[in-house]
């Protein structure tokens, strides 16, 4: 009896190690976490993209990037970036998408693909209201402020000469103004948006603005690392989206009521 008792004990024990063996918890699958695109901007440039009094990157670009993302269904972070030097960022995977007031170019376009154009610019002159400038033309001879690697950077060259001493170049818009105020240029060259925001921020600093015909109009795009079109797709979708139903034309009343498109 005691030997029956011990194999029933055994085959007992081992049925239940069987059992506990072949038993499977329920597998438990956690959701994938959408991926959030980094959008790079250079937050020196309002009314395009600045940074607020908590530091936030806000401004036209950020609102209309933010309400393409939310029409296309994909999510992003902005990450202020310097602008000379932001196309590197994206050719080497560091951002995934360009929204800094970035001038579509055919130079541009061999490096990075464009999205439908969202913004139609052109260049300004800013001079002292006391200043005898009256066109491009009259800048031949002067210390002109431009932003670095901007499209007012490639004009000016184009007029002055590439390596003209009086051309200087400042790493942002801000430092371009501030240069102007303190006597360091005569002159100042940059986009239309930015010059007519900071005079109108600035008034009593004394500035006015020259528009030249000879200045190109210039679109700007949102850029994402060359052959990346399903990202582009989505991108191009949000913009046509947000045109369509009026998003985009509110955005841009906000931020220029009295310019006209």
């Amino acid at each position: 009896m005691k030997r029956i008792f011990n194999l029933s004990l055994c085959v007992l024990s081992a049925a239940l190690l069987l059992a506990a063996c072949g038993k499977q918890e329920p597998k438990t699958t956690a959701a994938a976490e959408p991926k959030v695109y980094l959008v790079g901007a250079e937050a020196t440039f309002a009314p395009f993209e600045y940074q607020n009094e908590q530091k936030e990157i806000v401004g036209f670009d950020v609102d209309v990037m933010n309400a393409i993302a939310d029409k296309a269904g994909f999510k992003i972070k902005f990450v202020n970036t310097p602008f000379e030097g932001i196309f590197n960022f994206l050719a080497q995977g560091d951002r995934d998408l360009l929204a800094s007031a970035i001038t579509i170019t055919d130079e541009r376009k061999q490096t990075v693909d464009f999205s439908e154009p969202y913004f139609e610019a052109n260049q300004l002159i800013v001079v002292p209201k006391d200043s005898k400038v009256a066109k491009f033309a009259d800048l031949k001879n002067m210390k002109v402020g431009v932003q670095s690697a901007t499209t007012g950077d490639e004009i000016v060259q184009k007029e002055l000469g590439k390596s003209n001493p009086n051309i200087k170049r400042l790493e942002s818009a801000t430092l371009v103004m501030k240069e102007l105020e303190g006597g360091g240029v005569e002159a100042v060259v940059s986009d239309n948006g930015v010059i007519k925001n900071y005079i109108k921020n600035n008034p009593s600093e004394g500035f006015r603005f020259i528009a030249d015909p000879e200045f190109p109009k210039e679109y700007y795009g949102i850029a994402v690392k060359k052959g990346n079109a399903e990202l582009l797709a989505k991108v191009n979708q949000g913009l046509a989206a947000i045109k369509a139903d009026g998003t985009y034309d509110k955005i841009y009343a906000k931020y220029f009521a009295d310019t006209a498109k």
